[in-house]
């Protein structure tokens, strides 16, 4: 009766510890790590634990958690595959995933030739004994004809490996089960968040997923903020789109737009949204100043990785293409606008219609680069050798508008 009553008080207190920390929001690796901190606490004789889950990301399709005890844990991703690769088809967990086995227990102490699992062979060289692995399903069984037919795992696939001498005994597995689902609810709060601030941040941009994460939700929620604003343009790409297939289109417009947004990303400045075969952009670093100075501090970065990706593609027999920038400074209006079952995050006011405006004047100018007046003064002093072409008055605007470009003398 007092090992029951001991492993009961086990069982409360890991999973109110569980639910605590999934309450609080603790993220996947800061719950994972305690997770296993919490079992040694409790007696649980843990050398490694292993979490693999599927990912909803644009750029890798899993992740996976690995810790070791002293140690401590660490995080990684794995690319979308058309194949799986050998070694994880090899693995026990791609067997639970494939529903051949629910769970897989491996007392790798009492085996004498090599495992049909190449991970647990490498496992006992470095001291396991014991192997347990399982999965939490994320979906709910569906009914057929038939009866219960079992979905493939959309959850999480864990695995404990133990180094005492004896392994696990019946009572860490029965603790490590009672908690499991438990702990496969914390990890399903905890990748919803993080699904949901990557998909927020991939498709409405860095600062404007996070203010609609926020609560910035409110169809009219609008702040009015100065910025300086970029309109970033290939050109010649129309003709292209109409010679090439439409696999290769898609191909260069991806080359061309990661490059203008890896050059906003690396000098603070937040993609607004994509237009056809060009992009908007916003620096609001801080003062208008700092603003500004971001914003041409970005143009020969743009400059130079353009060349490289066309000296690139050049080499590898790919249409290549030019391109326009636009940058214009002034009071804008960001954020929802829309109704009410379809909003919109982005920027409207005076300043983003003359900055399209100064973009309309490229042809004319016989200028890649233009660049406000309003832009240059805020901008000084800056290290860009900023050229006036003149004034002119833009379609809507009362006034003229000086406006620049950039003079680079090594290839002039």
């Amino acid at each position: 009766m007092t090992t029951l009553n001991a492993d009961t008080a086990k069982s409360t207190d890991l999973i109110e510890w569980i639910v605590t920390r999934g309450l609080e929001g603790a993220a996947k690796e800061e719950l994972l790590d305690g997770y296993c901190n919490k079992l040694l606490e409790l007696g649980v004789p843990l050398m490694r634990f292993h979490a693999a889950q599927s990912a909803l990301h644009p750029v890798y399709g899993g992740t996976g958690f690995s810790w070791y005890q002293g140690r401590g844990g660490e995080s990684e991703t794995f690319e979308y595959t058309e194949e799986p690769s050998e070694q994880w088809r090899q693995s026990p967990l791609f067997a639970i995933l494939n529903n051949e086995v629910d769970e897989i227990r491996e007392r790798l102490v009492e085996q004498n030739e090599a495992n049909r699992y190449p991970l647990l062979n490498d496992l006992r060289q470095i001291g396991a004994t014991d192997y347990y692995a399982t999965g939490v399903s994320f979906n709910v069984p569906t009914q057929s004809v038939t009866g219960i037919t079992k979905e493939a795992v959309d959850g999480v696939l864990m695995s404990w490996t133990s180094n005492a001498p004896e392994g696990f005994r019946d009572c860490d597995l029965d603790l490590i089960n009672t908690a499991l689902p438990h702990l496969g609810l914390a990890l399903k709060s905890a990748s919803s968040a993080r699904i949901s601030k990557d998909l927020m941040r991939v498709y409405l941009g860095r600062d404007a997923g996070r203010r609609v994460l926020s609560g910035e939700i409110r169809r009219g929620s609008l702040q009015q903020i100065d910025a300086v604003m970029w309109n970033f343009d290939l050109e010649g790409f129309t003709s292209l789109s109409e010679e090439l297939p439409g696999n290769e289109i898609i191909d260069m417009l991806n080359d061309y737009l990661a490059v203008a947004v890896g050059v906003v990303h690396d000098n603070r400045g937040n993609i607004l949204k994509f237009m056809g075969d060009g992009l908007m952009a916003m620096f609001d670093v801080g003062e208008i100043d700092e603003d500004a100075r971001a914003a041409l501090k970005a143009v020969p970065v743009l400059q130079q990785r353009m060349e490289a990706l066309n000296a690139r593609r050049e080499a590898e027999g790919l249409p290549v293409a030019s391109f326009t920038l636009a940058l214009h400074a002034g009071e804008i209006l960001y954020g929802n606008i829309g109704s009410e079952t379809r909003l919109d995050f982005t920027v409207i006011g005076p300043a983003v219609n003359q900055t399209a405006r100064i973009a309309g004047m490229h042809k004319s100018l016989g200028q890649r680069i233009l660049i406000s007046d309003d832009v240059a003064r805020a901008a000084q002093p800056c290290g860009q050798n900023l050229v006036s072409v003149g004034r002119y008055m833009l379609r809507g605007v009362p006034e003229p508008k000086e406006l620049f470009t950039v003079y680079n003398e090594a290839a002039s």
